[in-house]
C-alpha cells in the first residue's frame, strides 16, 4: 500500500513540475547570463554554462524577475564563506562602534568633560608608575645594602657566604623585574596619550557632525 501511495505521489510531482515548466515556456519566460569572457547570452531553456555562470530570469517584458548564482568549486565556496564572515564581522564591528559614538555623545555633553575624564584616566596611570618608582628604589637599596654587606665581606678577605650570594641573585631578579615593569608602564602610557588624543579629536567630530545633523 505505501508502494502504491509513493509512485502516485511521485507520479503528481511529475506531472507539477512539468506543467510548471511548460508554464514558464508559455509566459515567455527566458534566462539570461554572461560567459567567461564577458558576452552576454540568452536562452529560453537553462543550458549548462547558464548554470555555470549563474543566470537572470526574465519575464516577458524583459525584467529581471530572480538571479541565481553560480555553482560555485568547493575552494570558490570555501573562498565565498570566508568573505561573508569577514564582511559580517565588520558589519558587527561597525554596529558596534556607531552604539558606542551613541553611548559617548550621551555620557559628555562637551569636549571638556570628556577631556576630564580621559585625564582622571591618565592620573590613574600616572599613580600605578609612582608606585613602581617607589618600589623600585626600596628594591634597588635593598640590593644596594646586601651587596655592600658582600664587599666587606671581601675587603676583610672574608669568604661571602652562600644564602648571601643566594640573597644577592634573588634580589637582582627582582629588581630587574621591577625595572622591566617600569619600562611596560611608561610604553603603554604613552601608548595611551596618543590614543586619548584621538578619542578626543573623534568626539569633537562627533560633536560637530551632531550640531550640524540638528541644524546649529
Amino acid at each position: 500500500m505505501r508502494t502504491q501511495v509513493l509512485v502516485v505521489a511521485l507520479a503528481a510531482l511529475t506531472c507539477s513540475l512539468t506543467a510548471h515548466a511548460q508554464q514558464l515556456q508559455g509566459s515567455g519566460i527566458r534566462y539570461r547570463w554572461v560567459d567567461a569572457k564577458g558576452l552576454p547570452h540568452f536562452s529560453d531553456s537553462l543550458s549548462e554554462s547558464a548554470i555555470k555562470y549563474g543566470y537572470d530570469v526574465l519575464n516577458n517584458q524583459g525584467m529581471v524577475i530572480q538571479h541565481v548564482e553560480k555553482t560555485l568549486s568547493p575552494q570558490e565556496r570555501i573562498a565565498a564563506q570566508k568573505l561573508a564572515a569577514q564582511q559580517s564581522a565588520a558589519r558587527r564591528v561597525a554596529a558596534q562602534n556607531e552604539r558606542n559614538d551613541i553611548q559617548l555623545l550621551n555620557t559628555y555633553p562637551t569636549a571638556a568633560a570628556y577631556e576630564k575624564a580621559l585625564q582622571q584616566t591618565m592620573e590613574g596611570v600616572d599613580e600605578q608608575i609612582d608606585d613602581t618608582k617607589i618600589n623600585l628604589h626600596s628594591q634597588e637599596q635593598s640590593l644596594a645594602q646586601l651587596l655592600a654587606r658582600a664587599a666587606d665581606l671581601q675587603n676583610g678577605k672574608e669568604p661571602v657566604p652562600k644564602f648571601l650570594t643566594d640573597r644577592i641573585s634573588a634580589q637582582r631578579n627582582v629588581v630587574s623585574t621591577q625595572r622591566a615593569t617600569l619600562a611596560q608602564q611608561q610604553s603603554d602610557r604613552a601608548a595611551l596619550k596618543q590614543q586619548q588624543a584621538q578619542q578626543l579629536q573623534h568626539f569633537i567630530e562627533l560633536k560637530a557632525k551632531e550640531k550640524q545633523d540638528r541644524g546649529y
